[in-house]
């Protein structure tokens, strides 16, 4: 069916028309490949196709997950026809998915990728030889297998949230802890700080200290002195007045 043929909102018709120019570039794409002799330019091509067949991928799910939400809102006949565009989109989808299988056998390149199956491992060789053709599938198998194929992804894009979830719940926790560490560190500085001008005050009040007993003995001895001149004298009178005492004593 055409586009113009189907009622769409917007957002619909955005994605559709996104779909048809990537459809346009694959037409374009694979009819280039013939005209390339390179193997490795080949290669190349082979390789961007396929990119923009995972981009469409990407596209379709989008679409159908914008038409289950609005499942409920649009008439059955509305409903049945948007329904018949993704079924649409799914075969001309693999049938280049196909096509490109084909010209991967043809340079000798064992790793394959399905439309539902991107990014297999050769660890699973088997998966494209039980992946049915899309020209031998029924519309109710293309839906169920692209909606199977949806869930996985959506599945793996959950598991992926997660993983970044946790990542960013340590990274919060680290720099909290680092934060902790820091004023803790701070803390610490400041207390050597405060020790260090402790121990200032300390030696400079020794220093005090000593000056004050070197002064004292100083003053002590000045005051011993004075004691015993203080005595000399007193003796010296005593007995000039004994003298005297005894002079006087004889003159009478």
């Amino acid at each position: 069916p055409m586009a113009s043929d189907v009622p769409m909102t917007p957002e619909l018709e955005q994605i559709d028309g996104e779909i048809q120019d990537i459809f346009r570039a694959l037409q374009n794409g694979f009819q280039k490949m013939d005209k390339i002799k390179d193997s490795n330019r080949q290669a190349k091509q082979l390789e961007d196709l396929t990119g923009k067949m995972k981009e469409c991928k990407r596209l379709i799910k989008e679409f159908d997950r914008i038409l289950k939400d609005e499942e409920s809102k649009n008439p059955p006949e509305v409903n049945k026809q948007l329904n018949d565009r993704k079924q649409y989109m799914i075969k001309e989808l693999n049938s280049y998915v196909t096509l490109r299988k084909t010209y991967q056998s043809s340079l000798g390149n064992n790793k394959r990728v399905e439309l539902f199956d991107m990014g297999a491992t050769s660890s699973e060789p088997a998966a494209d030889d039980n992946i049915q053709m899309a020209s031998a599938m029924t519309n109710q198998q293309l839906i169920d297998s692209g909606r199977n194929q949806m869930d996985q992804t959506d599945e793996a894009i959950a598991r992926s949230k997660m993983v970044v979830a946790q990542t960013v719940e340590v990274g919060s926790q680290t720099a909290t802890t680092l934060t902790q560490q820091t004023e803790q560190m701070k803390r610490i500085g400041n207390e050597l700080d405060s020790v260090h001008f402790s121990l200032k005050k300390a030696s400079q009040l020794v220093k005090e200290i000593g000056r004050q007993v070197a002064t004292d003995k100083c003053i002590m001895g000045l005051l011993a002195l004075i004691v015993f001149g203080v005595i000399a004298i007193i003796i010296v009178k005593v007995k000039f007045l004994l003298f005297l005492f005894d002079y006087c004593i004889q003159r009478t």
